[in-house]
């Protein structure tokens, strides 16, 4: 290896002793360096065989390759003085061919750069500029972080495990690394490196605004009992990096974990309504008005005979571990609660769409288990073909009394079929008037989308959550499959009527892809969110008392102050909330009333409900927020963790730090 090594050495020196300007010559010279850079025999990292060609590493001829094998050569840390030194003298002349050669910019007649303007350093080695006429752009005068782009392209292009851009050459000489020069990544001609770009897309909306009460005193929308956002929310974290602002749908965060509300009495309605009020934690001058509503939880023995359709996505993007194989985990999960009467048929689509298995009784879960693992990912998304599918099948299997839904697993990544995503929609509402309810389950990253998932399952009468590990299959899946699967009340809203004499202004903290007009209230014929057994609700506002500091709109020059209060019979009344539901297979809604009191029991549950709506807050960057912080958010979590037997509210305080860490 000596004697190689002295050949570039002496190459080198000829080279800075006389500059080659003749084109020939320069070629020579070229091949003169890889032929001395191909002679190396390096021994390869803890063995004492040379890096020989094989027949599994053939020797590969030309410029390209070349450069290939030197860089492959560098993953070896032994060697890698020796040939950082070969690289840099191999790359220094192809840096300064004229474009004939290889330089872009430069005419055959272009001199070489004199040794006084190209300096070539040992390793580590910071690859000279070019002459100044006539001159390229210096790649040395590239901004630090664009310079580190170019260089990590090249890098992923040349397989190269590890090639750091330094920010100067002091640090170069502590990192041992090259900046590789914009000539040089133009002789290589080797395409950039292309990160995949994400398609995700997210159903979301700007924040709610704070609204006047005496403009527009009344605040309607409906219920929702999703919660795929936290778990998105969740998977980002978990892998260093904050979610997308869209992603953050605050009152999918809340409802997330289970709060202990008082459940409806015998004889009372589908659900029962709490309202709490208390301090803003991140604004002393506004409180928090909580409603929640817990549904009730029928006994397993009450249970309508359930008839269920797997509708599962088995195009190519499913392939990914946290894809299909995870799905057919969770649904697996979820067979073992299923009672020996339902039904279970499994419709899987992807360039096109089939029933893999008929209408099967569930106590066959033997049945059911193996044509889950006959399915294998690969293929085009044949969405729209497996959605008509899945419903003929769930129509054709429902019964009087029974409740058929259709379960749809999927990454979301719907491309075959869908020429029209609002003819899908409307679609998929017309089949609700059937009685089949459409549910989703999200899976994976890259190419979830999340917006035509919330579509669908909003307009399907049905939720719609993420699956990001075993552990939320079996939240969704096992521990809340009765509100999964059962419906209790349809088309749920809320309005509430703010007293103007004592709320100035107010804001809804999330819901905003939820909302409703004021007239939709009692249209029995608008569609709106349901409510499944044992499910829970929370919407919070945040309120603005007449004469507060913390006010935030003037009051109108040509305003009045007159205003009407409705009698007060149990104390002063911030506003009035109503109700509207229908029962399963009906029509006519019906109404529950309550006032809205100004003084409330606060409990441990509705702090902590309120800082997961300021995380949440936080998270999409809220301008209402003030200087709150994650720390604060963190405190007021474990001070009001209370019970918490799954650990969820630990879960989301170390999902609170991490936030607090990333976006510093």
């Amino acid at each position: 290896m000596t004697r190689d090594t002295d050949d570039l050495a002496q190459l080198k020196a000829a080279l800075q002793r006389n500059p080659v300007s003749d084109p020939a010559a320069k070629r020579a010279a070229l091949e003169r360096a890889m032929a001395a850079f191909e002679k190396l025999e390096v021994p390869a990292q803890g063995s004492a065989q040379g890096l020989r060609p094989t027949p599994d590493r053939p020797k590969r001829a030309g410029f390209l390759s070349g450069v290939r094998s030197m860089f492959e050569t560098l993953k070896l840390k032994p060697v890698l003085a020796l040939s950082t030194s070969a690289a840099a003298l191999f790359l220094g002349v192809a840096i300064f061919l004229p474009q004939g050669g290889f330089g872009p910019g430069l005419s055959d007649s272009s001199p070489i750069a004199a040794p006084d303007s190209a300096v070539i350093k040992e390793a580590p080695v910071l690859l000279a500029e070019p002459a100044p006429a006539p001159a390229p752009k210096p790649a040395a005068k590239r901004a630090p972080a664009e310079a580190r782009a170019r260089t990590e392209a090249v890098a992923d292009n040349l397989r190269v495990e590890r090639l750091v851009a330094p920010e100067s050459e002091a640090a170069a000489d502590d990192l041992g690394a090259f900046v590789l020069a914009e000539p040089m990544i133009a002789a290589l001609d080797v395409p950039r490196a292309q990160v995949p770009a994400s398609t995700e897309a997210f159903a979301n909306a700007e924040a709610n605004p704070v609204k006047v009460t005496a403009n527009e005193p009344v605040s309607t929308f409906s219920v929702d009992v999703d919660t795929a956002s936290y778990a998105i929310i969740r998977d980002a974290l978990s892998g260093g990096s904050l979610p997308d602002p869209q992603s953050v749908r605050v009152e999918e965060m809340v409802n997330y974990f289970p709060y202990d509300y008082p459940a409806p009495d015998v004889g009372e309605g589908p659900f029962r309504p709490t309202v709490s009020v208390m301090p803003t934690p991140w604004n002393p001058g506004t409180r928090l008005v909580q409603i929640a509503l817990q549904g009730r939880m029928p006994a397993v023995t009450e249970r309508p005979a359930l008839n269920l359709v797997f509708l599962i996505d088995t195009s190519g993007s499913m392939q990914d571990p946290n894809k299909l194989p995870l799905l057919k985990q969770s649904l697996g999960l979820m067979l073992s609660q299923l009672r020996p009467e339902d039904q279970v048929a499994i419709v899987a689509y992807a360039g096109s769409a089939g029933q893999v298995l008929p209408p099967t009784a569930a106590a066959e879960r033997g049945t059911i288990l193996a044509a889950l693992d006959r399915l294998d990912a690969g293929g085009s998304t044949a969405g729209a073909e497996g959605l008509e599918l899945a419903y003929k099948v769930a129509e054709g299997m429902g019964g009087k009394g029974e409740v058929s839904r259709i379960l749809l697993a999927t990454d979301g990544d719907f491309n075959v079929g869908i020429d029209d995503p609002e003819g899908l929609e409307a679609y998929v509402a017309r089949k609700r008037d059937t009685g089949v309810y459409l549910s989703v389950l999200g899976f994976g990253r890259g190419n979830l989308d999340d917006a035509v998932m919330q579509s669908l399952a909003q307009n399907g009468n049905g939720t719609a959550a993420y699956i990001d590990t075993l552990q939320e299959a079996r939240k969704v899946l096992v521990d809340q499959l009765t509100g999964a699967l059962f419906p209790i009340a349809d088309d749920v809203k809320i309005q509430v009527e703010w007293n103007p004499a004592m709320v100035a202004e107010y804001r809804l903290i999330g819901y905003e892809t939820r909302a409703l007009r004021r007239e939709d209230f009692n249209n029995d014929a608008v569609d709106a969110g349901e409510i499944g057994a044992g499910h829970q609700v929370t919407a919070i506002y945040e309120v603005t008392a007449p004469g507060s500091p913390a006010l935030l709109n003037d009051p109108l020059r040509y305003g009045t102050s007159d205003t009407t209060v409705a009698p007060q019979t149990q104390g002063p009344e911030l506003g009035f909330l109503r109700l509207r539901y229908k029962a399963p297979d009906e029509d006519v809604s019906a109404l529950i009333e309550t006032p809205i009191l100004a003084e409330t029991p606060v409990t441990p549950d509705a702090n902590f409900a309120a800082a997961i709506a300021g995380f949440g807050q936080l998270l999409r960057g809220s301008v209402y927020l003030n200087d709150w912080t994650y720390a604060q958010a963190i405190d007021l979590a474990v001070a009001n963790r209370g019970d918490d037997p799954f650990g969820y509210r630990v879960e989301a305080v170390n999902l609170m730090r991490l936030a607090q860490s990333l976006s510093r």
